[in-house]
């Protein structure tokens, strides 16, 4: 029998693929107060057979047959997602297997959510309707930390259980458990990465997703803290996407009052496709760009020069890691501990490593 349950944080922080070193070391590293000439982080091997990422399934457990696993994510559109979705979906294969589960035993679940992430208020309807019907538990990545409160006030009333992933709720206590990467450190490594590419000195914008999700909060505040390090840098503008009326006009705006601009950080795909779209200068002062998550379009433009790099994640195992945190919560307490809060480690992608194999599951399509 095999037990092994969800990697804990001490096991992702040993096999992280940012540095391939300690967390301590990694603050030390992203540090802009450093030499001149210092070593540029590169991306650890990864096991080829299994990545520590992915945990084992302990066939030991008295789960629910037949449980019903209802996910509500912020979006159901995009490469990131189809990502997730296909991690969460390998993970009830993976247990079905594991426990021998036929017909109407299976555990199944169902992905639902808006085409648009800032689309909260069909979010929260979804999960309304979600929460209706009984599920055995609810897998929620939220749009706003603070908008479905009442609606996991209802799941707790109602004995279902509920795993966050990707963005978490403020009331942390609602939930049993979250799934996500370590958002603060691609704020902080963005800007080691800008901070080094632009000599140390400039101006810089950020631009991001809705202020509202948490994964946003955390990297734009990420991004600033480590950024008021380098004195000679300044931050000229911070735009959400959630409190203007068109993103792209928005960023057109800040390029046009900045002729200078010397580089941007991007928070999400969403956004930094938009900057690619908008920033069509490409001369000796084009603007220093790094963005999150390699989509396609993202990859292109990194192998084009036209973006630095960019800070991925690893969605197959978010959704996997949350999946099998949902179905090991179907089990009685005292025969599983699942761990509260595991955060993934986000891996840089430039030009120099973007081919490489270590990396495939850090590339979108």
């Amino acid at each position: 029998m095999k037990k092994a349950a969800v990697a804990s944080a001490a096991l992702l922080a040993v096999a992280t693929l940012l540095t391939g070193c300690q967390k301590e070391e990694v603050e030390k590293l992203v540090a802009p107060i450093v030499a001149d000439v210092q070593e540029t982080p590169e991306a650890t091997e990864v096991e080829e057979e299994k990545s520590p990422l992915i945990p084992e399934i302990d066939d030991t457990l008295s789960i629910e047959e037949g449980a019903r696993i209802a996910v509500v994510s912020k979006s159901k559109k995009g490469e990131f997602w189809n990502k997730v979705k296909e991690g969460m979906e390998a993970a009830v294969k993976d247990v079905n297997e594991a426990y021998g589960f036929k017909k109407d035993k299976q555990i199944t679940m169902t992905f639902e959510g808006p085409d648009d992430e800032e689309d909260v208020e069909s979010q929260i309807n979804t999960l309304d309707a979600v929460i209706a019907e009984n599920p055995s538990v609810v897998c929620l990545s939220a749009g706003d930390v603070d908008s479905c409160q009442a609606q996991l006030e209802a799941a707790k009333e109602n004995g279902i259980p509920v795993v966050a992933f990707d963005s978490n709720v403020s009331d942390t206590k609602l939930v049993r458990a979250f799934r996500g990467t370590d958002n603060t450190q691609i704020g902080k490594y963005a800007a080691y990465k800008l901070g080094s590419a632009i000599g140390k000195m400039g101006n810089v914008a950020v631009f991001s997703a809705q202020e509202k999700t948490q994964s946003a909060q955390e990297r734009v505040k990420g991004f600033l803290d480590n950024i008021a390090n380098y004195t000679d840098i300044k931050v000229v503008e911070t735009v959400y996407s959630d409190q203007v009326d068109d993103m792209k006009e928005a960023m057109k705006e800040v390029l046009d009052k900045y002729p200078a601009l010397d580089g941007v950080f991007c928070t999400n795909a969403e956004v930094s496709e938009m900057f690619l779209e908008v920033n069509k200068d490409t001369g000796e002062n084009k603007v220093a760009m790094v963005g999150v998550d390699a989509t396609s379009k993202q990859q292109e433009a990194i192998q084009k020069g036209e973006e630095l790099g960019v800070l991925s994640q690893n969605p197959y195992a978010m959704g996997y890691q949350t999946m099998w945190a949902a179905i090991q919560s179907t089990a009685p307490k005292k025969e599983t501990k699942i761990d509260k809060k595991v955060l993934l480690d986000p891996v840089w992608i430039d030009a120099e490593n973007i081919k490489s194999e270590d990396i495939a599951n850090y590339l979108y399509n």
